[in-house]
């Protein structure tokens, strides 16, 4: 692992990679535009939601490109995505039996029991990206860095989500704040709006982190690139 898996001497510049095949059509490329939210190709049968804002405890939704819908905690769009909860500019939405989260300006597709294949993340002004996401099934608040080698977590989130870290392979890491004791240890999952891997390589720490960092174990698995203030993920295998 490298010096930069935890408390990195400065945070990641994303580079722009290259851009994903294939393309958007016309209906896609309008929503983005008006709405400062990514419309990316979702799965077969599934549904693009996009939210497009927050008004209170109301949430505005386009859904399929169609026209915005605003709804309340625990009504429903005409295609059946429901508001199940509103905490500031973050929606929890379920859909066929689904729930998962958006942020204003954010993009998911939903589609029942299936892993979502794209998706987009709105950094937080300082250029730094944040989302909420599941480990093993339980949720977490990650913070994407390019330049952490594995997903890292402290000991204490470690056994708040029922890993037995101390079976894992141990070792050393060298970070800015000096040598810190590490757990190299295999995740059963990870899911990131509603992009879920299996098998993700891990590095548990002994000292505790105020995020779970999403490193390149997961990220290596993705293409990604930034356009402006936005990540744009896409999954590869």
């Amino acid at each position: 692992m490298s010096r930069n898996d935890v408390f990195p001497r400065s945070w990641p510049s994303l580079r722009p990679g290259r851009p994903a095949p294939g393309s958007r059509t016309a209906l896609k490329r309008s929503c983005a535009l008006l709405l400062g939210g990514v419309c990316l190709a979702s799965p077969a049968l599934a549904l693009d939601v996009v939210m497009a804002g927050a008004l209170g405890n109301k949430a505005v939704l386009v859904v399929d490109g169609a026209a915005p819908q605003t709804i309340r905690v625990n009504e429903a769009t005409r295609e059946g995505v429901r508001l199940r909860a509103l905490a500031g500019q973050t929606a929890t939405l379920e859909h066929d039996g689904r729930t998962f989260q958006l942020r204003v300006g954010e993009h998911a597709a939903s589609a029942p029991g299936a892993s979502v294949a794209e998706a987009s993340l709105v950094s937080d002004g300082g250029g730094h990206f944040f989302a909420d996401a599941s480990v093993n099934g339980r949720s977490v608040r990650v913070l994407v860095d390019t330049g952490a080698t594995l997903v890292a977590l402290g000991r204490n989130e470690a056994v708040r989500l029922g890993i037995d870290y101390r079976s894992g392979q141990p070792g050393q890491s060298e970070t800015a704040n000096g040598t810190a004791r590490v757990w190299r240890v295999k995740l059963d999952s990870v899911e990131l709006k509603g992009m879920r891997l299996y098998g993700i390589e891990a590095a548990v720490h002994e000292s505790e982190l105020p995020y779970v960092l999403l490193g390149m174990s997961f990220l290596g698995r993705m293409d990604w690139r930034r356009e402006g203030d936005r990540l744009l993920l896409k999954k590869r295998y």
